[in-house]
This record gives structure tokens, sequence and C-alpha cells, in this order.
């Protein structure tokens, strides 16, 4: 066994198939919304628990949100973590991913070992793939990103990835951070023990103050992207009747509505 400390990030995101309320400053009402671990977050989360099994790894899971994002961290209790740390205060609000990506260094900070960080390409509610690197360039360690396979020896790791259909293998020193590929590894179920674990296991509350944060460079108040406008936006099918007496006039009467509505027709010829 390697002995090894994993940290991986969990974001709790609103679920895409249930309506979700915007603010009028433009933020989402996470609070109200049912909630999900972010997709890419459960691929982390399962590349979390197989390096446990391997390597003998303790796992620490920690998450930014509200209140309500614990119920995200008791299941990755039990599914196989050990520890659960939730970043929560008011004083997150608005956060962008530079806040976000500047509160999860400083809470990775105040534990006392961390070896590898594990974190999703990206989240459903943003899809910026910015939050993973920006907390490694604040920890000033090395990233792997889009890792697909990835093996500890030693002092380094050694990483697969697919980039533009080309496959490349990176070896770096730890600690290091990866940003895990959708897909990849998954979860373990959770069983009844693991979910006894869960509900008696502890899931400890972080502010921006235990963890020493400058209060200018979190919420709003430390985000340089700003939202000026969000607007609904209603898309209307509308209904279009193709006629013709065979399917050669179907084709003819088909081409000739798709020029109507502006679609440029291209003849390739034969060369």
């Amino acid at each position: 066994m390697i002995d090894v400390d994993v940290v991986v990030l969990l974001k709790q995101v609103p679920d895409p198939k249930e309506y979700i309320r915007i603010r009028e400053d433009g933020t989402l009402d996470r609070e109200k919304a049912r909630s999900i671990i972010n997709p890419c977050d459960r691929s982390a989360l399962g590349a979390a628990i197989e390096a446990k099994e391997k390597y003998g790894a303790k796992i620490t899971a920690i998450s930014m949100g509200p209140l309500k994002a614990e119920d995200a961290l008791r299941e990755a209790l039990a599914m196989g973590a050990d520890e659960a740390i939730l970043i929560s205060d008011r004083r997150l609000r608005g956060s962008d991913t530079l806040a976000t990506s500047y509160v999860l260094h400083r809470a990775i900070s105040k534990l006392e070992r961390y070896d590898l960080i594990l974190c999703g390409v990206e989240t459903t509610d943003g899809g910026t793939g910015q939050v993973g690197p920006e907390v490694a360039e604040y920890l000033g360690i090395p990233q792997i990103t889009c890792v697909e396979e990835f093996k500890i020896e030693g002092e380094s790791i050694e990483a697969r990835r697919t980039l533009e259909s080309k496959c490349e293998r990176l070896k770096v020193r730890l600690p290091t951070l990866l940003t895990i590929s959708n897909g990849v590894y998954l979860p373990r179920n959770t069983t009844f023990s693991g979910i006894m674990k869960a509900v008696k296991g502890r899931v400890q509350t972080w502010s921006t103050a235990f963890i020493e944060a400058d209060e200018n460079k979190v919420g709003s108040a430390g985000s340089p992207t700003k939202i000026m406008k969000v607007e609904k936006v209603t898309f209307h099918r509308k209904r279009c009747a193709i006629g013709g007496a065979d399917v050669e006039a179907v084709t003819a009467n088909l081409l000739d509505k798709l020029v109507e509505n502006g679609i440029s027709l291209v003849e390739h010829g034969n060369e």
C-alpha cells in the first residue's frame, strides 16, 4: 500500500431535469433547486475510491455551497469517502470560477496533508473547465486535465489523456491535481454499511473566517465575472407541411422551402 491522501472536490449542481429559478441578480437560486452531484465530479469521486482500493488512500471530500450541499457530501461518505468538509458562508454568494478556486485552495491549505487532488473536468451549470486548473495555480502544484487513467508510482503519478484524438502520457511529481473526464471512473454503489456511515458521519462546516479567506476575494466582491443581463429564451416549433405527388416532387418542394428560409444549398459535382 502507498501512503497517500486524496482530496476530491465535489459540486452540487441543479438537476437539469427540474425547473431552476434565477434571481434578479442573475444567479441561480440554489437553495430551492433540486440538486445532484455534478456528473464529472462523480467520475472524480469514482477515481478517488479506486485509488483507495488500490493504494489504501484516505479520501477527503470538499464542497463549497449552501448548507443543503451537505447532502452531496453524505452521499460521498456513503460511497467510500473518509471525511467530508463543506465550505458554506453567505459571503460566498455570487462567486465565479476565480473566487470559487480561491476559496477551495484556502480550504485545502488548511488540511494537514494532501498528495492528490481530483475534480471533474467541468460542471453542468458552468461548463468553463476553469476551477480545477485555477486551484492548482493557487496552490502552486502541477496539474493534468482531461485524465482518463492514472497510476501512482512512489512520489510521482503517471496519467493518460486524449486530446484532439491524440493520446498523451504525462508523469508529474506529487502533490498534483487531476481533472477527470466524465464517465471514465464510475462511483461505487452505496451499501447499507456505507449509508449508516454517512448518517452517523460528521460533515465539517467551515466558514470563510475559518479558512482565513480575504473577504475581497470571495463572493461577488472577488468575482471579476459580472452578469450583465439574463433573459428567458422560449423556442417555438413551426409546423411545415411538405406535399407532393411522389418522392421527387416532395424532395423538390422541400428544397424550395429550405431556400425560402435562408438555407443555402451547395451542389457538389464529380471531380
